[in-house]
């Protein structure tokens, strides 16, 4: 008998407001100090009264908004009742039947389309800490600000769960309201999973099985592995002739398994009721337009503007997008190319010359960055801040024309990190022009015929590979300066004859 997996994500994304949702303390996720943020109003003590937080109303409606949602212009506030050690009033602010986002849409990079029902705006619960026999409670996570979003359940395995997981939180990066570290809690992903059997012949729609909640995965490794595990698990019951029980599991990344913690609540469990301290909130058009005008250009919509616009492929696209700061200061190189290429007293970069420098610049940035970044022990926005887009640029352009091999454009690169100055001023001052001169090259490249008898044979016998040995050896021996396409020509030209 064989299942198909049925699986809905709920996801939690602590907003990156400057105070808590309903009161001015700090919004903090990274304060060690437990129980520092927090105050009477978070605490829910008697005769206190929440306040709206107006930045995390539109912080939520920016992330339905570039979902494709329709806004809600008329929402209220609902209590969630329930206990829970970490939850201080013994209930939560959170939406029920008018949350602010709904109806919203998903593209995934295979086609599929994954609806989104809701997003809403709740606070955020305590935080426990276990130490050995003992739990002890942190509030200073209670109060702030979290939207939930609230897939259909469109998701069929856990790969296409791991990729949409990924991809929302490079959106909430992009529209600036959340940094979405799973690390810190800003991010918590939950899945519902249940297996359908396969429909057979006689049957269109399969038979819904009974749902499973796996609670707070914190990582994207947590996401993939307890979804793929639970599938399995559920399969496995099933085809044993076994029952699924309806209920809450936790992630053991230890074991690698799923375990059982709670029976899942329902709705009615909830006893949800409007909050009676909070009035309703009216979104006018005003703040809606103003709202959607500050959403800027999203992720796929960059992806595919950068392999439209420049030519690069998926993956270069991908990298970019990925790593925002890159991106932009890929941009501004690029920018700085097609500068001069409508420059007309500059001869060094034409229309056809312009594609395979951007493509050129995109190769260092993704490939060479990163071991600079690790060679010098500094960030990768470090070493950005100290070479200008301009002076990138231009070490491009010096490459590109064969002023210098690719392992000196290294080398120059890594100066420039250091802070060196400009690539013209560091190739000067280190003597590292190439050379294309005809008489030095010959006489690198007879010493290198003389020092490798060996190689000489090869390639006579018909082992052209062995021209590049050759080739290697010299551009050793002249420490890298000598111009590899006119050294292969001269040593061709003198095995030749």
């Amino acid at each position: 008998m064989r299942f198909v997996p049925t699986i809905g994500l709920e996801v939690h994304t602590q907003l990156n407001t400057k105070t808590k949702l309903f009161c001015a303390d700090k919004n903090d996720s990274d304060e060690v100090i437990a129980n520092r943020n927090i105050c009477p109003i978070c605490l829910g003590h008697p005769g206190t009264l929440p306040v709206l937080n107006a930045q995390a109303v539109k912080k939520t409606i920016r992330a339905g908004l570039a979902l494709g949602c329709k806004i809600n212009q008329f929402s209220k506030f609902d209590r969630k009742n329930y206990f829970y050690p970490d939850l201080p009033k013994g209930y939560q602010i959170s939406q029920y039947d008018i949350p602010f986002c709904v109806v919203g849409t998903f593209l995934l990079s295979n086609g599929k389309v994954i609806r989104i029902r809701r997003i809403h705006l709740e606070e955020d619960t305590g935080r426990l800490i276990h130490e050995g026999a003992d739990s002890l409670v942190d509030f200073n996570r209670a109060g702030v600000p979290l939207i939930e979003l609230v897939t259909e359940p469109d998701f069929t395995s856990s790969s296409d769960v791991l990729e949409f997981a990924k991809e929302l939180q490079l959106l909430w990066r992009y529209l600036k309201i959340s940094e979405a570290d799973m690390e810190k809690g800003q991010m918590r992903v939950e899945a519902n999973i249940s297996l359908a059997q396969q429909p057979t012949a006689n049957s269109q729609q399969p038979t819904l099985g009974t749902k499973v909640e796996v609670k707070n995965l914190n990582s994207f490794k947590a996401v993939k592995d307890a979804v793929a595990f639970e599938i399995k698990r559920q399969e496995e019951v099933l085809a044993q002739g076994g029952k699924i029980i309806q209920e809450t599991r936790g992630w053991d990344p230890v074991k690698k398994r799923t375990f059982p913690q709670r029976k899942k609540e329902t709705e009615q469990d909830y006893r949800y009721f409007p909050e009676p301290d909070l009035p309703p909130v009216v979104i006018s058009d005003d703040d809606l337009r103003e709202i959607r005008a500050s959403i800027p250009e999203l992720p796929f919509q960059r992806r595919e503007r950068f392999m439209r616009e420049y030519a690069l492929p998926l993956n270069d696209a991908k990298v970019l997008v990925e790593e925002q700061e890159l991106g932009e200061y890929f941009e501004q190189v690029a920018s700085e190319l097609t500068r001069w290429e409508q420059d007309v007293e500059r001869t060094d970069v034409t229309k056809e010359h312009l594609p395979r420098l951007v493509k050129l610049s995109a190769n260092y940035l993704i490939t060479e960055l990163p071991k600079i970044s690790e060679l010098l022990k500094k960030t990768a926005r470090d070493i950005l801040a100290t070479i200008t887009p301009e002076n990138f640029a231009e070490l491009m352009v010096i490459s590109h024309k064969g002023g210098i091999s690719s392992s000196v454009t290294q080398e120059v690169l890594i100066a420039m990190a250091k802070g060196q100055g400009d690539p013209h001023n560091i190739i000067d001052q280190k003597g590292l022009w190439q050379v294309s001169e005809t008489s030095q090259l010959e006489k690198i490249a007879k010493e290198v015929i003389a020092e490798n008898p060996k190689a000489i044979e090869d390639y006579c016998k018909g082992n052209t590979g062995a021209i590049q040995f050759l080739v290697g050896k010299a551009m050793a021996k002249s420490k890298g300066k000598a111009n590899p396409q006119v050294m292969q020509t001269i040593l061709q030209e003198l095995l030749s004859r």
